[in-house]
């Protein structure tokens, strides 16, 4: 089978698509054809070396997939061969086959494409968990979503408007806030040329929002912490543009807000009946055509290398899905 591989932490350019054995299952695995695998931006950072996990060498990235179940575990009872699936199993996506550990697999819903599973699982699964479990988002409450046209921060506009929030996106130039108009924001900022903070404030008339989103980091996290209303919470998802911010804390202490973390991988093994349910929430919402998953590009994977550069330069909008 094709596979695309990382041998060395470094460059993405250095990554190569490789002839390799089929793999086989373990005892509590699945092998599953993979028919698309989303690009996320933790596969750029996982690749180099960056990302909180390290694997060992080589492997391939692709922390999601969608496909069909080839072959099962001696132990495994959940899935059966043929089974229509989507799954996070972390790395191993961008390859015509993957090993996933069966309790990392979900069922396809009910009239879902391959390629929109594929994007389904890491974003809109992070930004549920954050925004239900962490964040706490309320009906007519007001969330900020800082980089809105990428691949959480879509999901996050969509789940936000799901859940009968007000929603205003922040993101950079005309064609990504038109992008994040066509999700359902209410409002959209290009905080390349507004001053964030005062923005914010204007659109909710002096108040603040409740919920900050903010994948991004850098220094439009203090400005977004800011324009937080009585008791706001900020959501720490990532740092997509490479710097990690430091918080004053008077800040928060001035209007009781709340600096909030949310890390969903960790989350889902430490309670994988909430991931469960969050799943089946996501799937009702998908039926109900609340959610959709944006799949604004398919390449090969011999295209992947490219496409995660331009990810890397958050020069993409939605989804990238690679098709083996």
């Amino acid at each position: 089978m094709k596979a695309l591989l990382c041998r060395e932490y470094g460059p993405i350019e250095r990554l190569a698509v490789e002839e390799v054995p089929s793999p086989r299952p373990g005892a509590n695995e699945v092998v599953v054809e993979v028919k698309a695998s989303s690009l996320n931006f933790p596969d750029t950072l996982l690749v180099q070396g960056r990302y909180q996990v390290k694997p060992e060498l080589p492997f391939s990235p692709g922390m999601e997939l969608a496909g069909i179940v080839k072959e099962v575990g001696s132990f495994v009872r959940d899935a059966r061969i043929g089974d229509r699936v989507i799954a996070a199993p972390g790395r191993g996506g961008f390859a015509q086959e993957c090993v996933v550990a069966a309790d990392r697999l979900s069922p396809l819903p009910p009239g879902m494409d391959f390629e929109a599973g594929a994007a389904l699982l890491l974003t809109y699964c992070t930004s549920l968990h954050a925004l239900k479990d962490r964040g706490n988002l309320q009906r007519d409450e007001t969330l900020v979503v800082l980089g809105a046209a990428g691949g959480v921060g879509s999901s996050a506009i969509e789940i936000g408007k799901a859940m009968a929030a007000r929603v205003i996106a922040a993101a950079s130039g005309e064609d990504k806030l038109d992008f994040c108009k066509q999700l359902g924001a209410d409002e959209a900022i290009d905080y390349e040329k507004s001053d964030l903070r005062q923005r914010i404030l204007d659109l909710t008339g002096g108040r603040g929002v409740d919920v900050v989103y903010d994948p991004v980091g850098g220094a439009y996290t203090e400005a977004a912490l800011r324009a937080t209303a009585w008791r706001g919470r900020l959501l720490v998802i990532g740092f997509a543009s490479g710097a990690i911010p430091e918080v004053k804390l008077n800040l928060v202490l001035l209007k009781e807000r709340s600096v909030v973390g949310v890390y969903w991988g960790d989350w889902t093994q430490r309670d994988p009946q909430g991931q469960r349910r969050n799943v089946e929430q996501l799937a009702e919402w998908f039926a109900e055509k609340k959610i959709r998953p944006v799949v604004s590009e398919r390449v090969s994977l011999e295209e992947a290398p490219a496409a995660m550069l331009r990810l890397l330069h958050r020069q993409v909008k939605g989804k990238v899905v690679v098709v083996p």
